[in-house]
């Protein structure tokens, strides 16, 4: 069997850092699962280009008169989260379509479902009013040992949580509910 050679990251000869990875989608992937492997990989891809993308508004936002502080974050977000999440989130969905790992799988679950909840959790939050200046702010006062703030926060979990048993599963389509018979009845 040949060497395999560490090719990805793709880096230009006068960086003087080396390919981490070795990465062939032909070779290592099984053909039923290339084409859903790749679809990911262009995901992964596709969310370097929008911290790429956003480095540059903020870019824009500096030289237009805004304020530092965006880019320098943006800037830290496209050095940071690209390769963290090329390991944390591509590389062990890669490795379990490679070798039909279930660990590797849960991981990429385990990431990727993380990440989702924080995004919901940020979008929610941020709908809300809320800021991070708002946050410290309620941290820093205790607003969240609140008795009152405590009740609202349950009853708002135990209001979604009711609402979501109550829901049916097929709320929303064509199909109609299925009813059970109370006993059992042989002619059924």
């Amino acid at each position: 069997m040949a060497e395999r050679v560490n090719n990805f990251p793709p880096l230009p000869k006068f960086i003087p850092l080396k390919p981490c990875f070795y990465q062939d989608f032909e070779a290592d992937i099984p053909p039923q699962h290339l084409s859903m492997t790749k679809r990911l990989y262009y995901l992964w891809m596709l969310n370097s280009v929008t911290l790429a993308v956003n480095l540059v508004g903020c870019l824009a936002w500096l030289i237009g008169g805004g304020g530092a502080t965006n880019f320098g974050l943006a800037f830290l977000w496209l050095i940071l989260f690209t390769p963290c999440s090329y390991v944390c989130w591509f590389r062990p969905i890669y490795k379990a379509f490679k070798t039909d790992s279930s660990f590797s799988f849960m991981a990429f679950f385990f990431t990727f479902m993380a990440q989702l909840i924080i995004s919901i959790v940020h979008k929610f939050y941020r709908g809300s009013g809320g800021s991070f200046s708002k946050a410290q702010e309620e941290w820093t006062t205790g607003a969240w040992k609140n008795p009152h703030v405590q009740q609202a926060a349950q009853n708002a979990a135990m209001g979604a949580a009711q609402g979501a048993m109550n829901q049916p599963l097929w709320a929303g389509s064509s199909l109609e509910p299925v009813t059970c018979a109370s006993s059992y009845d042989p002619e059924l």
